[in-house]
């Protein structure tokens, strides 16, 4: 990238959307584009719910110092009608030392503000929350390609099924395998560096299950045993996660420190327990005891398809927990 020069700076940009992590690095990225051009731009912040038109009209009034400025303007859906009025018609004659860079949710509200920003020619980045495995896994190409790494598809689409949706753990899980390889990233290497989470993944198969999340619950299960994890660790899991929060249930109301001395459990585990309970009767985990203790002997016994075992125990023992006959 040659040097920024004053003539690549959009005098407006207009960050749309609800991702935080893309909202915030396009705005890092703006500030430090404007600093390569003068370092010692003058950055303001602003949240646009509680700007008045007078404070604005000072803002973007031409500086008796000269200098560039940058004027972040936050919530801008939160823009009352006098002031997007006002911004609107700035927006027709900008300042060209001033970047004005307004952040905005994209949804119904203040949509007529957003729409005329775009309209008076605002450079526009979009910052819309990612929807979907395909979406999550070409950011994951991208946040890897831009950081100077390659990737493949297998391998971006085995780490969404890893690290899930959250958008700051993708990126750091990014970051974190550039790191730790060559840049050259492959569905192996994922695999090997997830593996070492199988105990962590067998108990994100049971929380998921306990609370009833069962497409959450089938895709921590499909991943384990993609990356190779034994089903045995990953039954044992399921068998502690309904075992666990039986024994909390049974136990009655209490604070979690007061029950770790009768139950001999550490209080965080007990804590844990008391929301995973809730929704639960007793008669519906008298049931998924059952099933966890079926899924335990199918599983060690040898059955099969061990896989299909673990499966079928997370969608029965679900529906014990809605109360429905297996």
């Amino acid at each position: 990238m040659g040097d920024v020069t004053p003539a690549d700076l959009p005098p407006i940009v207009l960050v749309l959307g609800d991702e935080e992590l893309l909202a915030t690095r396009a705005v890092t990225e703006a500030v430090a584009r404007a600093r390569e051009v003068d370092p010692d731009v003058d950055v303001r912040e602003y949240q646009a719910g509680t700007l008045t038109v007078g404070e604005i009209a000072e803002m973007l009034s031409p500086s008796l110092f000269g200098g560039r400025r940058v004027l972040v303007l936050r919530s801008g859906q939160d823009a009352r009608k006098d002031l997007s009025t006002a911004l609107l018609a700035y927006a027709k004659n900008p300042d060209p030392d001033v970047q004005l860079v307004v952040l905005h949710l994209g949804g119904a509200k203040g949509k007529a503000f957003a729409d005329g920003l775009r309209a008076a020619g605002a450079t526009v980045v979009p910052a819309m929350k990612l929807k979907g495995d395909r979406e999550r896994a070409a950011f994951v190409r991208d946040e890897i390609r831009r950081n100077g790494g390659k990737c493949t598809p297998d391998a971006a689409d085995a780490l969404v099924a890893a690290v899930g949706n959250d958008m700051r753990e993708l990126a750091a899980a990014c970051s974190q395998l550039l790191a730790d390889t060559d840049g050259r990233i492959g569905a192996d290497t994922v695999a090997r560096y997830y593996r070492g989470r199988a105990e962590v993944t067998g108990f994100t198969v049971a929380d998921a299950t306990m609370v009833g999340d069962v497409p959450g619950a089938l895709e921590a299960l499909r991943w384990a045993l993609h990356v190779g994890v034994d089903p045995v660790p990953i039954a044992d899991a399921l068998a502690d996660g309904v075992r666990t929060v039986a024994r909390v249930a049974a136990a009655g109301r209490g604070s979690p420190f007061q029950l770790a001395k009768t139950l001999g459990m550490p209080a965080w585990k007990i804590e844990k327990a008391q929301v995973r309970a809730r929704g639960w009767t007793p008669e519906g985990l008298v049931e998924a005891m059952q099933v966890a203790a079926e899924c335990n002997a199918a599983v060690k016994g040898g059955a099969d398809d061990r896989a299909y075992a673990l499966e079928r125990a997370v969608f029965a023992v679900a529906a014990a927990r809605q109360g429905g006959a297996r």
